[in-house]
């Protein structure tokens, strides 16, 4: 199958960023005396969006609409300040993306991440890597494993979705895929294992950020 375009999940697949997610949402939790949480746990509580993350952190017995609203809000403050102290691209992306352009295959983003932080990271992090188009969580648009924002990419990159390769770190990336109708590649790097990845619908799965180039020679 020759591709014409790589759509890319963000956090867990390009950018490396649960340290710092992780960080603020504790921070949050510690600030309305509630427990944190070990860092590595939240690599089964991000993926579905904020209010999602929120409320997978928050105590049952403190789980209530004002509470929600009160964390969400704080956690928007503290990441807007601190997102980007320890988060960074996975090693080998940049020859990945690199290596894309150079075969002619071109670049999006869609990710659950509200849509200000989504462009803010790729803005800082993805430096000069000509994306299109960077969306995140938008209102009016069902998050993913919603296809809605795959297909809105496709239209607007005007590529037929079985056209378009998908790569994702999670059960929500391979089921957006698969309801898209792209090719959905799990990524062993990120923040789930290969067994969630492949009972969700993944149709290659890679270990290493060059090992797309290597699939997309076959």
């Amino acid at each position: 199958m020759n591709y014409r375009a790589a759509l890319f999940d963000l956090d867990g697949t390009l950018l490396d960023t649960l340290d710092d997610l992780a960080d603020c949402a504790n921070r949050v939790l510690a600030s309305m005396d509630m427990p944190v949480h070990p860092t590595f746990k939240y690599k089964y509580f991000v993926g579905d969006g904020l209010a999602t993350l929120i409320e997978r952190i928050v105590p049952a017995d403190r789980r209530n609409e004002q509470t929600i609203g009160r964390a969400v809000d704080a956690f928007r403050l503290d990441y807007a300040n601190n997102w980007h102290v320890r988060s960074r691209p996975y090693e080998g992306v940049a020859e990945m993306l690199a290596g894309l352009l150079d075969k002619g295959i071109r670049l999006a983003i869609l990710s659950n991440k509200p849509h200000d932080f989504t462009k803010l990271c790729v803005r800082r992090l993805l430096v000069d890597v000509p994306f299109f188009p960077v969306l995140g969580q938008r209102e009016g648009v069902p998050k993913k494993p919603d296809p809605a924002g795959a297909l809105e990419v496709a239209t607007l990159l005007d590529i037929p979705p079985k056209e378009i390769i998908y790569l994702g770190d999670t059960s929500v990336d391979m089921k957006t895929a698969t309801a898209a109708g792209m090719t959905a590649v799990g990524v062993l790097w990120g923040f789930r294992d290969k067994e969630e990845l492949m009972n969700s619908g993944a149709d290659h799965l890679i270990h290493h950020p060059g090992d797309l180039l290597e699939l997309l020679s076959l």
